[in-house]
């Protein structure tokens, strides 16, 4: 069935030569409606609630973050050998993705749809064209922020190299389609389609595109990248790297440089680039003074607002509550942020920023990795869960994500890496490895990391203030750390100085490179030697 669009058909010839998506959707379709327009539609249909200031504050029901476990990869001939199948990349039968497929169709049959045709990719080389169909209007007003935006022009002559179709009210049925659960984020390769059933979170929307240029992209040379970048005011740009909660929003969100982006780039020959047109930032105790410029963004017409609690009478927000989930979000279109670039382009990488909030308070607050090391923390991908935010969780919990992003990287962690470490060598480009974690004991006996330290080690390292400073090598981790940073105590830069045990820091040490060892020990065979010996010491 051919797509009736209310605005007309849009299409724009894609920039790729990679297989096109052919997906028709519903018979009554709303296509490329402009904010004020799904404002309307959402408040009609009781989908959501304009807050104080403007922003549309919407619930996401039982699921309030992604579901990784109900998230699979189809497994077809096309796209079947260039897979790292495992836990992360789960398979699931093509012929339970066509049963799936045909039962969506018939549901969705005559069901008003919306419909924003958009662009991953700020590089035209490099850029992708995405149709991105949904249920509601609020999920459409999230796509539209998220992604690229088309101009008129592009939109005349749209065709979607792949497409997204978002239906939470649809459910999957695991006894014949091969799911875990009634949710399903599925993804066919050959068809360049995307299936989204059972979970009204919107980042599954914003992850499942980004999974697919994270498979298409390293066969053009590009190394995708979960990773905020700006750029200083002499043309520095600098790569933040790092987990949900680890600062990489907050740090690369600077008054004094500007903003690429913060959760998505390509790294290639030209420079890089920025694969989305907005930004989804963790809104949850969201501070005025320490993040002014996302701090504003909870106050603008336009914004989408996940799971934020609110004042039923004067709907002034309460970003302090956890009331529905800690996970609350705020989706807006990058130009939003003061200081963004328009472009979305930037040059080659003056520094790479690994971060890491580490609970266990052994790693040093700034550190300089050799390429190796950078390589082998890249592929670990760690970070600490704290106590109490999940069930049975009583003390730090190790947490390691390949690539700082696992869930959306459907090939080898090493075949990343390996980009990595090529672009790192070719631009003589410095690596940090920064903790935003705790400082003079674990979680619960030191202290977390002063934000305005970091900002100052941050700051120094960009400004090349670390380059000629003294180092110390950590004995058990390998890594450099600097004797002394302008703006920072030296104290404080020496994790085991800070304790007053060292021995009770010596402990945790020698478990946390434990920890990193065993993890590291699915990668190795894909990785070269170099990068295998470049982790932490272990004491037999």
């Amino acid at each position: 069935m051919r797509v009736a669009a209310e605005h007309g058909e849009s299409i724009v010839s894609p920039t790729q030569s990679s297989p096109r998506s052919t997906t028709s959707v519903g018979s009554v379709l709303r296509s490329n409606l402009s904010p004020a327009e799904l404002y309307e539609d959402a408040i009609r249909a009781g989908e959501g609630l304009i807050a104080a200031g403007g922003p549309l504050v919407v619930r996401t029901g039982r699921h309030t973050g992604r579901s990784p476990e109900d998230k699979f990869i189809v497994r077809e001939a096309s796209s079947e050998d260039r897979i790292w199948w495992g836990p992360v990349n789960r398979a699931i039968a093509e012929e339970h993705y066509e049963r799936l497929r045909a039962r969506l169709m018939a549901y969705v049959a005559g069901r008003p749809m919306y419909a924003q045709d958009l662009f991953i990719g700020a590089a035209r080389a490099h850029q992708r064209s995405l149709r991105v169909y949904t249920e509601t209007a609020w999920a459409s007003l999230f796509a539209r922020n998220l992604f690229r935006r088309p101009s008129a022009a592009d939109l005349a002559r749209f065709a979607p190299n792949f497409t997204i179709i978002n239906v939470p009210s649809f459910k999957a049925d695991p006894a014949t389609e091969g799911t875990r659960t009634g949710t399903a984020i599925l993804l066919h390769l050959r068809r360049m389609e995307v299936i989204i059933v059972g979970t009204e979170y919107a980042g599954e929307i914003k992850k499942s595109a980004f999974t697919v240029m994270n498979y298409l992209l390293p066969e053009q040379g590009i190394l995708p990248m979960h990773s905020a970048i700006n750029v200083g005011r002499g043309g520095d740009p600098a790569i933040f790297f790092g987990l949900s909660g680890t600062g990489k929003t907050t740090l690369s969100a600077d008054p004094e440089r500007s903003l690429i982006g913060d959760d998505e780039h390509g790294w290639g020959e030209a420079g890089v680039f920025n694969f989305e047109g907005g930004c989804y930032a963790k809104t949850i105790r969201l501070s005025p003074m320490y993040e002014p410029d996302i701090f504003q963004t909870t106050r603008r017409f336009g914004t989408i607002l996940e799971n934020v609690d609110l004042d039923a009478t004067t709907r002034e927000l309460d970003l302090d509550s956890d009331r529905f989930t800690e996970n609350t979000r705020g989706a807006y279109p990058l130009e939003f942020i003061g200081n963004a670039d328009p472009t979305g382009i930037a040059g080659q990488p003056k520094n790479v920023v690994l971060l890491t909030a580490d609970a266990f308070g052994v790693l040093p607050p700034i550190a300089r990795l050799t390429h190796d090391q950078a390589a082998y923390h890249f592929i670990s991908g760690y970070t600490a869960k704290l106590a109490g935010t999940e069930i049975g969780v009583k003390e730090p919990k190790a947490t390691f994500s390949a690539c700082f992003g696992a869930p959306f990287m459907p090939r080898h962690p090493g075949e990343y890496a390996a980009l990595l470490v090529e672009r790192l060598a070719r631009w003589d480009v410095p690596v940090w490895l920064v903790n935003t974690g705790w400082t003079g004991g674990p979680y619960g006996t030191g202290e977390r990391m002063n934000i305005n330290h970091t900002r100052a080690m941050v700051r120094a390292a960009l400004k090349g203030q670390l380059n000629d400073i003294p180092t110390v090598v950590d004995s058990r981790f390998g890594i450099a750390v600097p004797v002394e940073c302008p703006g920072v105590p030296s104290e404080f830069l020496q994790p085991r100085d800070t304790w007053r045990d060292g021995a009770a820091y010596d402990q945790a040490a020698a478990r946390l490179a434990r920890m990193f060892a065993t993890n590291f020990e699915a990668y190795a065979d894909g990785v070269a030697p170099g990068i295998r010996a470049a982790g932490p010491r272990v004491d037999d």
